[in-house]
């Protein structure tokens, strides 16, 4: 048990039977009243945000939760199997739990968040910007460069990006995994 006052940022916690990360607090001293916390919440297994005001001394279930660095080995079914990088345990996750799955390849390497106390994993989370390689793209017409106009890429892993029109098939792109969106060529 933790008190209100001692959410910080990256404080996981058990309320109302689901798991729940601060993802921002501010401690706020009213001129009339008591001192209370203003956190925004986010549930881990929905992804759903909530505003929450706690008072201060207000008795919390804080989790334990533990950030390890596990390799993607293949897809099975509906399941993703990943090698735990200091076991060497594998483990399957559900797709739901992998955020940015659509740009995830064989061997790369992600971090998976899970409960201490259970050892169930809450989610698995790509880096935020992966390189990858252009297999399918449209030949950009030559001179059609006066607009910030992007094209259709479809990449290794299947996903489908858009990108300016000077890229071309075979090229390396670096992709942000939250959004999908391009961030700029590689030279590999």
């Amino acid at each position: 048990m933790i008190n209100a006052q001692d959410i910080k940022k990256g404080t996981c916690i058990r309320m109302d039977g689901k798991l729940y990360f601060c993802i921002d607090f501010l401690h706020v001293k009213p001129g009339k009243g008591n001192t209370f916390m203003r956190t925004t919440l986010k549930d881990v297994v929905d992804g759903y945000v909530l505003e929450r005001r706690f008072n201060i001394g207000e008795k919390l279930e804080d989790v334990r939760v533990e950030r390890r660095p596990y390799q993607f080995l293949y897809q099975e079914g509906e399941d993703f199997i990943f090698m735990n990088n200091e076991t060497f345990d594998q483990a399957p996750i559900a797709k739901e739990l992998i955020t940015g799955v659509a740009f995830l390849k064989e061997g790369m390497t992600v971090e998976v968040v899970s409960d201490a106390s259970t050892d169930t994993v809450l989610y698995a989370e790509l880096p935020t910007k992966v390189v990858l390689q252009i297999s399918y793209t449209e030949p950009g017409l030559k001179g059609d460069t006066a607009t910030n106009t992007l094209k259709p890429a479809t990449l290794e892993t299947g996903a489908e990006i858009r990108v300016p029109l000077f890229i071309t098939e075979g090229e390396f792109v670096e992709v942000d995994t939250r959004d999908g969106s391009y961030v700029g060529r590689v030279k590999m």
